[in-house]
Protein backbone atom coordinates (compact mmCIF):
# COMPACT_ATOMS: atom_id res chain seq x y z
CA UNK A 1 0.00 0.00 0.00
CA UNK A 2 1.76 3.47 -1.21
CA UNK A 3 1.10 6.59 0.42
CA UNK A 4 1.47 9.23 -1.01
CA UNK A 5 2.48 12.37 1.41
CA UNK A 6 2.13 15.89 0.18
CA UNK A 7 4.28 18.43 2.10
CA UNK A 8 3.69 22.28 1.06
CA UNK A 9 7.05 24.72 1.50
CA UNK A 10 5.58 26.16 4.55
CA UNK A 11 5.45 23.04 6.27
CA UNK A 12 9.21 21.97 6.72
CA UNK A 13 8.90 20.26 9.98
CA UNK A 14 9.50 16.01 10.69
CA UNK A 15 6.95 16.30 12.94
CA UNK A 16 4.26 17.28 10.66
CA UNK A 17 1.05 15.86 11.09
CA UNK A 18 1.14 14.55 7.45
CA UNK A 19 4.42 12.48 8.47
CA UNK A 20 3.82 11.15 11.47
CA UNK A 21 3.20 7.69 10.18
CA UNK A 22 5.49 8.11 7.54
CA UNK A 23 6.46 4.19 6.54
CA UNK A 24 9.95 4.83 4.62
CA UNK A 25 9.72 1.18 2.91
CA UNK A 26 6.41 1.93 1.18
CA UNK A 27 5.78 6.13 1.37
CA UNK A 28 6.56 9.03 -0.80
CA UNK A 29 6.83 12.44 -0.21
CA UNK A 30 5.66 14.61 -2.36
CA UNK A 31 7.32 18.12 -3.18
CA UNK A 32 6.71 20.84 -5.60
CA UNK A 33 8.18 24.34 -6.93
CA UNK A 34 5.37 25.72 -8.89
CA UNK A 35 4.99 29.01 -10.48
CA UNK A 36 0.85 29.83 -9.48
CA UNK A 37 3.15 30.03 -5.59
CA UNK A 38 5.97 32.29 -6.76
CA UNK A 39 3.70 34.51 -8.69
CA UNK A 40 0.43 35.26 -7.40
CA UNK A 41 1.65 38.44 -5.96
CA UNK A 42 5.39 39.60 -7.07
CA UNK A 43 7.12 38.22 -3.80
CA UNK A 44 10.41 39.66 -2.90
CA UNK A 45 13.58 37.54 -4.59
CA UNK A 46 14.86 36.94 -1.03
CA UNK A 47 11.17 35.23 0.03
CA UNK A 48 11.25 33.05 -3.15
CA UNK A 49 14.77 31.78 -2.43
CA UNK A 50 14.26 31.18 1.57
CA UNK A 51 11.12 29.44 0.50
CA UNK A 52 12.93 27.39 -2.31
CA UNK A 53 16.13 26.75 -0.52
CA UNK A 54 14.65 25.89 2.50
CA UNK A 55 12.75 23.03 0.57
CA UNK A 56 15.69 21.43 -0.94
CA UNK A 57 17.11 21.16 1.74
CA UNK A 58 14.05 19.70 3.56
CA UNK A 59 13.98 16.82 1.17
CA UNK A 60 17.36 16.17 1.07
CA UNK A 61 17.22 15.69 4.92
CA UNK A 62 14.34 13.38 4.33
CA UNK A 63 16.06 11.61 1.47
CA UNK A 64 19.61 10.75 3.96
CA UNK A 65 17.49 9.36 6.09
CA UNK A 66 16.09 6.99 3.62
CA UNK A 67 12.25 8.42 2.34
CA UNK A 68 12.11 8.46 -0.78
CA UNK A 69 10.93 12.00 -1.93
CA UNK A 70 9.49 13.19 -5.50
CA UNK A 71 10.68 16.09 -5.87
CA UNK A 72 9.87 18.91 -8.54
CA UNK A 73 11.94 21.67 -9.18
CA UNK A 74 10.54 25.11 -10.50
CA UNK A 75 12.58 24.46 -13.87
CA UNK A 76 11.44 21.16 -14.85
CA UNK A 77 10.41 21.04 -18.15
CA UNK A 78 7.00 19.22 -17.46
CA UNK A 79 5.93 21.12 -14.46
CA UNK A 80 2.63 22.37 -15.16
CA UNK A 81 2.87 25.38 -12.75
CA UNK A 82 0.07 24.42 -10.26
CA UNK A 83 -0.49 21.96 -6.56
CA UNK A 84 -3.05 20.80 -8.38
CA UNK A 85 -1.29 19.66 -11.88
CA UNK A 86 1.81 18.55 -10.06
CA UNK A 87 -0.31 16.16 -7.70
CA UNK A 88 -2.24 15.14 -10.46
CA UNK A 89 0.99 13.97 -12.65
CA UNK A 90 2.40 12.28 -9.46
CA UNK A 91 -0.56 10.48 -8.48
CA UNK A 92 -0.24 8.58 -12.52
CA UNK A 93 3.75 8.03 -11.74
CA UNK A 94 3.09 6.28 -8.36
CA UNK A 95 -0.37 5.03 -8.42
CA UNK A 96 -0.83 5.50 -4.61
CA UNK A 97 -3.84 4.26 -2.31
CA UNK A 98 -4.72 7.46 -1.15
CA UNK A 99 -2.87 11.13 -0.63
CA UNK A 100 -1.93 12.38 2.85
CA UNK A 101 -1.57 16.30 3.32
CA UNK A 102 -1.50 18.46 6.53
CA UNK A 103 -4.31 21.70 5.84
CA UNK A 104 -2.58 24.36 4.40
CA UNK A 105 -2.27 28.33 5.63
CA UNK A 106 -4.36 29.93 3.16
CA UNK A 107 -7.56 29.37 1.53
CA UNK A 108 -7.38 29.66 -1.45
CA UNK A 109 -5.40 26.47 -1.46
CA UNK A 110 -7.61 24.78 1.17
CA UNK A 111 -10.26 25.11 -1.32
CA UNK A 112 -7.89 23.13 -4.29
CA UNK A 113 -7.24 20.53 -1.23
CA UNK A 114 -10.96 19.94 -1.06
CA UNK A 115 -11.36 19.04 -4.45
CA UNK A 116 -8.49 16.78 -5.05
CA UNK A 117 -10.52 13.41 -4.52
CA UNK A 118 -13.19 14.43 -6.70
CA UNK A 119 -10.56 15.28 -9.37
CA UNK A 120 -8.11 13.11 -8.95
CA UNK A 121 -9.87 9.91 -8.38
CA UNK A 122 -7.84 9.20 -5.01
CA UNK A 123 -8.64 9.64 -1.45
CA UNK A 124 -7.18 12.57 0.09
CA UNK A 125 -6.63 12.84 3.71
CA UNK A 126 -6.04 16.36 5.06
CA UNK A 127 -5.06 16.48 8.64
CA UNK A 128 -5.16 19.47 11.00
CA UNK A 129 -1.76 21.50 11.34
CA UNK A 130 -1.18 20.89 15.05
CA UNK A 131 1.97 23.11 14.90
CA UNK A 132 0.25 25.28 16.61
CA UNK A 133 -1.15 25.60 20.13
CA UNK A 134 -4.65 26.39 19.22
CA UNK A 135 -6.46 24.46 17.08
CA UNK A 136 -9.13 25.78 14.30
CA UNK A 137 -11.72 23.81 16.52
CA UNK A 138 -10.81 25.56 19.84
CA UNK A 139 -10.40 28.97 18.42
CA UNK A 140 -14.05 28.38 17.05
CA UNK A 141 -15.45 27.23 20.46
CA UNK A 142 -14.05 29.67 21.76
CA UNK A 143 -15.55 32.53 19.47
CA UNK A 144 -18.78 31.27 19.57
CA UNK A 145 -21.49 33.70 21.14
CA UNK A 146 -18.87 36.55 21.73
CA UNK A 147 -19.77 39.72 19.55
CA UNK A 148 -16.54 41.21 19.46
CA UNK A 149 -13.21 39.36 19.94
CA UNK A 150 -10.18 40.81 22.05
CA UNK A 151 -6.81 39.26 21.72
CA UNK A 152 -6.16 40.18 25.04
CA UNK A 153 -9.02 38.08 26.35
CA UNK A 154 -7.84 35.28 23.75
CA UNK A 155 -4.09 35.50 25.36
CA UNK A 156 -5.17 34.83 29.07
CA UNK A 157 -7.08 31.78 28.15
CA UNK A 158 -3.89 30.45 26.44
CA UNK A 159 -1.76 31.57 29.14
CA UNK A 160 -4.51 29.65 31.78
CA UNK A 161 -4.96 26.58 28.84
CA UNK A 162 -1.04 25.80 28.63
CA UNK A 163 0.32 27.23 31.65
CA UNK A 164 2.79 29.24 30.12
CA UNK A 165 4.66 31.83 32.40
CA UNK A 166 1.76 31.16 34.92
CA UNK A 167 2.85 30.72 38.67
CA UNK A 168 0.03 28.10 39.46
CA UNK A 169 -3.29 29.98 38.63
CA UNK A 170 -1.71 33.52 38.89
CA UNK A 171 0.18 35.13 35.64
CA UNK A 172 3.86 35.29 36.83
CA UNK A 173 4.73 38.82 38.46
CA UNK A 174 0.93 39.07 39.14
CA UNK A 175 0.57 40.75 35.37
CA UNK A 176 -0.78 39.58 32.30
CA UNK A 177 0.45 42.30 30.37
CA UNK A 178 3.85 44.20 30.26
CA UNK A 179 3.10 45.95 27.27
CA UNK A 180 3.51 49.60 29.40
CA UNK A 181 6.98 49.24 30.13
CA UNK A 182 8.13 47.94 26.77
CA UNK A 183 7.85 51.43 25.05
CA UNK A 184 11.21 52.81 25.30
CA UNK A 185 13.07 54.57 22.37
CA UNK A 186 16.55 53.57 21.96
CA UNK A 187 19.26 55.93 23.86
CA UNK A 188 22.10 57.05 22.01
CA UNK A 189 25.18 54.93 22.03
CA UNK A 190 22.86 51.65 23.21
CA UNK A 191 24.36 49.20 20.13
CA UNK A 192 22.42 46.31 19.03
CA UNK A 193 23.73 42.55 18.52
CA UNK A 194 23.12 42.78 14.77
CA UNK A 195 22.93 39.87 12.02
CA UNK A 196 25.60 38.52 9.78
CA UNK A 197 23.49 35.30 9.26
CA UNK A 198 24.07 32.33 7.07
CA UNK A 199 26.16 32.05 4.18
CA UNK A 200 24.59 30.71 1.24
CA UNK A 201 25.89 26.70 0.54
CA UNK A 202 25.66 25.04 -2.68
CA UNK A 203 22.15 24.69 -2.68
CA UNK A 204 21.11 28.24 -1.55
CA UNK A 205 23.61 29.62 -4.28
CA UNK A 206 21.81 27.36 -7.14
CA UNK A 207 18.21 28.66 -5.78
CA UNK A 208 19.94 32.20 -5.99
CA UNK A 209 20.66 32.15 -9.86
CA UNK A 210 17.68 30.68 -10.27
CA UNK A 211 15.69 33.33 -8.32
CA UNK A 212 17.90 35.48 -10.10
CA UNK A 213 17.18 34.76 -13.80
CA UNK A 214 13.02 34.20 -13.34
CA UNK A 215 12.30 37.30 -10.89
CA UNK A 216 14.85 40.12 -11.40
CA UNK A 217 12.28 42.31 -12.20
CA UNK A 218 10.45 42.11 -8.53
CA UNK A 219 10.62 44.66 -5.82
CA UNK A 220 13.76 43.59 -3.37
CA UNK A 221 17.51 42.74 -3.50
CA UNK A 222 18.61 39.44 -3.77
CA UNK A 223 21.84 40.31 -3.01
CA UNK A 224 23.20 39.67 0.69
CA UNK A 225 20.90 36.89 1.32
CA UNK A 226 21.32 35.34 4.90
CA UNK A 227 18.11 33.79 6.26
CA UNK A 228 18.19 29.97 8.08
CA UNK A 229 17.17 27.79 5.51
CA UNK A 230 17.75 24.44 7.86
CA UNK A 231 16.39 23.76 10.84
CA UNK A 232 20.47 23.83 12.56
CA UNK A 233 20.35 27.11 11.43
CA UNK A 234 17.60 28.55 13.10
CA UNK A 235 17.74 26.88 16.29
CA UNK A 236 21.03 28.54 16.21
CA UNK A 237 19.13 31.93 14.89
CA UNK A 238 16.69 31.06 18.42
CA UNK A 239 19.85 30.65 20.63
CA UNK A 240 21.80 33.87 19.21
CA UNK A 241 18.75 35.82 20.03
CA UNK A 242 17.40 34.22 23.83
CA UNK A 243 21.47 35.03 24.65
CA UNK A 244 22.45 38.31 22.99
CA UNK A 245 19.20 40.32 22.25
CA UNK A 246 15.86 38.71 24.53
CA UNK A 247 17.44 40.51 27.29
CA UNK A 248 16.50 44.13 25.80
CA UNK A 249 13.82 43.10 23.74
CA UNK A 250 11.37 44.27 25.76
CA UNK A 251 12.51 47.89 26.41
CA UNK A 252 13.21 48.78 22.69
CA UNK A 253 10.73 46.27 21.08
CA UNK A 254 8.81 49.70 19.43
CA UNK A 255 11.99 51.24 19.15
CA UNK A 256 13.32 52.11 15.34
CA UNK A 257 16.54 54.26 14.50
CA UNK A 258 18.56 54.72 10.71
CA UNK A 259 20.80 52.58 10.09
CA UNK A 260 19.56 49.71 12.30
CA UNK A 261 16.80 47.48 10.68
CA UNK A 262 17.21 44.96 13.37
CA UNK A 263 18.04 46.19 16.68
CA UNK A 264 17.41 43.61 19.45
CA UNK A 265 14.29 41.25 17.32
CA UNK A 266 14.77 37.71 17.05
CA UNK A 267 14.31 37.69 13.34
CA UNK A 268 12.93 34.07 13.34
CA UNK A 269 9.89 34.54 12.29
CA UNK A 270 10.55 33.57 8.27
CA UNK A 271 12.08 30.52 10.12
CA UNK A 272 8.87 29.45 12.46
CA UNK A 273 6.11 30.22 9.35
CA UNK A 274 7.79 28.05 7.34
CA UNK A 275 8.25 25.00 9.69
CA UNK A 276 11.82 25.23 10.69
CA UNK A 277 10.84 26.21 14.32
CA UNK A 278 7.81 25.27 16.23
CA UNK A 279 6.49 27.79 18.60
CA UNK A 280 5.80 25.50 21.47
CA UNK A 281 9.43 25.19 21.77
CA UNK A 282 10.34 28.67 21.08
CA UNK A 283 7.97 29.76 23.56
CA UNK A 284 9.38 27.36 25.98
CA UNK A 285 12.98 28.38 24.99
CA UNK A 286 12.34 31.98 25.87
CA UNK A 287 10.42 31.39 29.22
CA UNK A 288 13.30 29.11 30.48
CA UNK A 289 15.43 32.09 29.93
CA UNK A 290 13.30 34.19 32.43
CA UNK A 291 12.91 31.24 34.75
CA UNK A 292 17.12 30.91 35.07
CA UNK A 293 17.53 34.47 35.46
CA UNK A 294 18.85 35.43 32.17
CA UNK A 295 15.86 37.52 30.92
CA UNK A 296 13.50 39.93 32.32
CA UNK A 297 9.81 38.95 32.95
CA UNK A 298 8.85 42.16 30.66
CA UNK A 299 10.92 40.86 27.87
CA UNK A 300 9.97 37.26 27.91
CA UNK A 301 6.37 38.47 28.89
CA UNK A 302 6.61 40.31 25.67
CA UNK A 303 7.96 38.31 23.11
CA UNK A 304 5.61 35.54 24.00
CA UNK A 305 2.88 37.50 23.75
CA UNK A 306 3.41 38.41 19.94
CA UNK A 307 3.90 34.50 19.61
CA UNK A 308 0.91 33.10 21.72
CA UNK A 309 -1.01 35.71 21.83
CA UNK A 310 -0.93 38.04 18.27
CA UNK A 311 0.06 34.82 16.02
CA UNK A 312 -2.61 32.31 17.00
CA UNK A 313 -4.86 35.13 17.72
CA UNK A 314 -4.82 36.04 13.99
CA UNK A 315 -4.30 32.60 12.79
CA UNK A 316 -7.95 32.04 14.30
CA UNK A 317 -9.33 35.11 12.99
CA UNK A 318 -8.46 33.94 9.81
CA UNK A 319 -9.54 30.83 9.10
CA UNK A 320 -12.71 31.61 11.51
CA UNK A 321 -14.10 34.32 9.40
CA UNK A 322 -12.67 34.07 6.12
CA UNK A 323 -13.53 34.26 3.36
CA UNK A 324 -15.59 37.46 3.72
CA UNK A 325 -12.98 38.65 5.72
CA UNK A 326 -10.62 39.34 2.99
CA UNK A 327 -13.50 41.59 1.01
CA UNK A 328 -14.45 43.69 4.16
CA UNK A 329 -13.65 47.67 3.83
CA UNK A 330 -15.31 49.66 6.59
CA UNK A 331 -13.63 52.64 5.63
CA UNK A 332 -14.23 52.77 2.04
CA UNK A 333 -10.82 53.29 1.12
CA UNK A 334 -10.08 53.55 -1.99
CA UNK A 335 -7.28 55.18 -2.99
CA UNK A 336 -3.95 53.60 -5.30
CA UNK A 337 -1.09 52.84 -3.31
CA UNK A 338 1.59 55.37 -3.69
CA UNK A 339 4.46 54.44 -6.38
CA UNK A 340 6.68 55.07 -3.55
CA UNK A 341 5.99 51.86 -2.01
CA UNK A 342 7.64 49.56 -4.91
CA UNK A 343 10.47 52.33 -5.33
CA UNK A 344 11.13 54.06 -1.66
CA UNK A 345 11.53 57.52 -3.17
CA UNK A 346 9.85 59.55 -1.10
CA UNK A 347 11.17 63.16 0.62
CA UNK A 348 8.90 61.37 3.91
CA UNK A 349 12.42 59.78 6.10
CA UNK A 350 10.73 57.33 8.19
CA UNK A 351 9.27 55.78 5.20
CA UNK A 352 11.83 55.90 3.07
CA UNK A 353 13.52 54.26 5.52
CA UNK A 354 11.84 51.35 6.22
CA UNK A 355 10.99 50.80 2.72
CA UNK A 356 14.40 50.91 1.24
CA UNK A 357 15.01 48.24 4.59
CA UNK A 358 12.26 46.18 3.39
CA UNK A 359 13.89 46.27 -0.61
CA UNK A 360 17.11 45.17 0.94
CA UNK A 361 16.19 42.64 3.56
CA UNK A 362 12.69 41.48 3.35
CA UNK A 363 11.85 42.46 6.77
CA UNK A 364 10.91 45.29 8.97
CA UNK A 365 9.89 44.95 12.48
CA UNK A 366 6.15 45.18 13.61
CA UNK A 367 5.98 48.55 14.56
CA UNK A 368 8.12 49.75 11.34
CA UNK A 369 5.18 47.46 9.22
CA UNK A 370 2.19 49.34 12.07
CA UNK A 371 3.15 52.74 12.44
CA UNK A 372 4.85 53.96 9.53
CA UNK A 373 3.97 52.12 6.25
CA UNK A 374 0.94 50.44 7.48
CA UNK A 375 -0.40 54.14 9.55
CA UNK A 376 0.62 55.61 6.21
CA UNK A 377 -1.69 53.55 4.60
CA UNK A 378 -4.27 53.82 6.95
CA UNK A 379 -4.16 57.92 7.23
CA UNK A 380 -4.56 58.54 3.33
CA UNK A 381 -7.73 55.61 2.69
CA UNK A 382 -5.41 53.52 0.68
CA UNK A 383 -7.58 49.96 -1.09
CA UNK A 384 -6.82 47.47 1.20
CA UNK A 385 -6.40 45.06 -1.70
CA UNK A 386 -3.76 46.91 -2.67
CA UNK A 387 -2.21 47.60 0.63
CA UNK A 388 -2.73 43.44 1.62
CA UNK A 389 -0.69 42.47 -2.03
CA UNK A 390 2.29 45.14 -0.70
CA UNK A 391 2.56 43.21 2.40
CA UNK A 392 1.97 39.78 1.06
CA UNK A 393 4.83 40.37 -1.37
CA UNK A 394 7.35 42.60 0.21
CA UNK A 395 8.12 40.47 3.76
CA UNK A 396 9.89 37.07 3.91
CA UNK A 397 7.82 35.82 6.79
CA UNK A 398 4.24 37.16 5.10
CA UNK A 399 1.71 34.28 4.54
CA UNK A 400 -1.98 34.83 3.70
CA UNK A 401 -2.92 33.58 7.24
CA UNK A 402 -0.58 35.56 9.15
CA UNK A 403 -0.53 38.70 7.05
CA UNK A 404 -4.19 39.60 6.25
CA UNK A 405 -5.32 39.83 9.76
CA UNK A 406 -2.29 42.02 10.61
CA UNK A 407 -2.87 44.48 8.03
CA UNK A 408 -6.27 44.07 7.07
CA UNK A 409 -7.60 44.32 10.88
CA UNK A 410 -4.81 45.93 12.82
CA UNK A 411 -3.23 48.16 10.23
CA UNK A 412 -6.13 49.36 8.15
CA UNK A 413 -9.25 48.54 10.63
CA UNK A 414 -10.72 47.23 7.44
CA UNK A 415 -12.44 44.76 9.34
CA UNK A 416 -14.95 47.33 11.30
CA UNK A 417 -12.84 46.55 14.38
CA UNK A 418 -13.70 42.44 14.70
CA UNK A 419 -9.55 42.26 15.47
CA UNK A 420 -8.89 45.06 17.07
CA UNK A 421 -10.75 47.68 19.20
CA UNK A 422 -9.92 50.98 17.71
CA UNK A 423 -8.15 52.24 14.41
CA UNK A 424 -3.65 52.39 14.84
CA UNK A 425 -3.85 55.80 13.45
CA UNK A 426 -0.57 58.11 14.63
CA UNK A 427 0.82 61.49 13.75
CA UNK A 428 3.95 62.06 13.30
CA UNK A 429 4.66 62.87 17.18
CA UNK A 430 4.28 58.80 17.77
CA UNK A 431 7.41 58.11 15.29
CA UNK A 432 9.19 60.96 16.40
CA UNK A 433 8.95 59.44 19.98
CA UNK A 434 9.54 55.79 19.02
CA UNK A 435 12.68 56.76 16.89
CA UNK A 436 14.98 59.21 15.13
CA UNK A 437 13.76 59.33 11.59
CA UNK A 438 12.36 62.66 12.10
CA UNK A 439 15.61 64.05 12.50
CA UNK A 440 16.77 63.41 9.29
CA UNK A 441 13.80 64.62 7.68
CA UNK A 442 12.98 67.43 5.37
CA UNK A 443 9.48 68.00 6.91
CA UNK A 444 8.89 69.44 10.57
CA UNK A 445 7.41 67.13 12.90
CA UNK A 446 6.06 69.61 14.90
CA UNK A 447 4.20 71.19 12.51
CA UNK A 448 0.90 70.61 11.00
CA UNK A 449 -0.14 73.10 8.56
CA UNK A 450 1.78 74.89 5.91
CA UNK A 451 3.94 72.95 2.99
CA UNK A 452 7.04 71.88 5.36
CA UNK A 453 4.51 70.58 7.98
CA UNK A 454 4.92 66.47 8.54
CA UNK A 455 2.32 65.04 6.45
CA UNK A 456 1.65 62.86 9.15
CA UNK A 457 -0.05 65.30 11.41
CA UNK A 458 -2.63 66.91 9.01
CA UNK A 459 -3.70 63.27 7.52
CA UNK A 460 -3.94 62.17 11.10
CA UNK A 461 -7.16 64.81 11.59
CA UNK A 462 -8.12 64.45 8.49
CA UNK A 463 -8.06 60.74 8.87
CA UNK A 464 -10.68 61.33 12.41
CA UNK A 465 -12.81 64.28 10.61
CA UNK A 466 -13.86 62.09 7.57
CA UNK A 467 -15.03 58.96 9.72
CA UNK A 468 -16.21 60.54 13.05
CA UNK A 469 -19.50 59.14 12.67
CA UNK A 470 -17.53 55.54 12.87
CA UNK A 471 -15.24 56.61 15.61
CA UNK A 472 -16.43 59.07 17.82
CA UNK A 473 -18.92 56.69 20.22
CA UNK A 474 -15.00 54.88 20.63
CA UNK A 475 -14.27 55.40 24.08
CA UNK A 476 -10.52 54.96 23.82
CA UNK A 477 -10.79 58.02 20.84
CA UNK A 478 -13.27 60.06 22.99
CA UNK A 479 -10.12 62.68 24.45
CA UNK A 480 -8.32 62.79 20.77
CA UNK A 481 -11.68 64.07 19.56
CA UNK A 482 -12.41 66.85 21.89
CA UNK A 483 -9.01 67.68 20.88
CA UNK A 484 -10.09 68.20 17.46
CA UNK A 485 -13.42 69.60 18.78
CA UNK A 486 -11.17 72.28 20.45
CA UNK A 487 -9.63 73.75 17.46
CA UNK A 488 -11.42 76.82 16.16
CA UNK A 489 -12.67 76.58 12.40
CA UNK A 490 -9.66 78.38 10.78
CA UNK A 491 -7.32 76.07 12.28
CA UNK A 492 -9.10 73.10 11.34
CA UNK A 493 -10.29 74.22 7.69
CA UNK A 494 -6.17 74.60 7.43
CA UNK A 495 -5.13 71.17 8.50
CA UNK A 496 -7.39 69.67 6.22
CA UNK A 497 -6.25 72.30 3.33
CA UNK A 498 -2.83 70.90 4.03
CA UNK A 499 -3.67 67.70 3.59
CA UNK A 500 -5.81 68.06 0.81
CA UNK A 501 -3.01 69.85 -1.24
CA UNK A 502 -0.52 67.10 0.40
CA UNK A 503 -2.82 63.78 -1.10
CA UNK A 504 -3.14 65.63 -4.43
CA UNK A 505 1.12 64.82 -5.14
CA UNK A 506 0.19 60.93 -4.44
CA UNK A 507 -1.67 61.29 -7.62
Amino acid sequence: MTVLRFVLGDQLDRALSSLTDLDPDADVVLMVEVADEATYVPHHPKKIALILSAMRHFAAGLEADGVAVDYVRLDDRDNTGSFTGELARAVKRHGPDRVVVTEPGEWRVEQDMKAWETALGVAVEIRADDRFLCSRDTFSAWAEGRKTFRMEHFYREMRKRTGILMDGRAPAGGEWNFDKENRKSLPKGLRAPGFEGYAPDAVTEEVLALVADRFADNFGDLDGFRFPVTREQALDLLDRFVEHGLARFGDYQDAMAVGEPFLFHSLISPALNIGLLRPREVIERVEAAYRDGAAPLNAAEGFIRQILGWREYVRGIYWHAMPDYADTNAFSADRPLPGFYWSGETDMRCLAEVIGQTRREAYAHHIQRLMVTGCFALLIGADPVEVNDWYLAVYADAFEWVQLPNTHGMVLHADGGMLGSKPYAASGKYIDRMSDYCRHCRFDVTETEGENACPFNALYWRFLHRHGDRLRDNRRMAMIYRTWDRFDAERRDAILERAETFLETLS
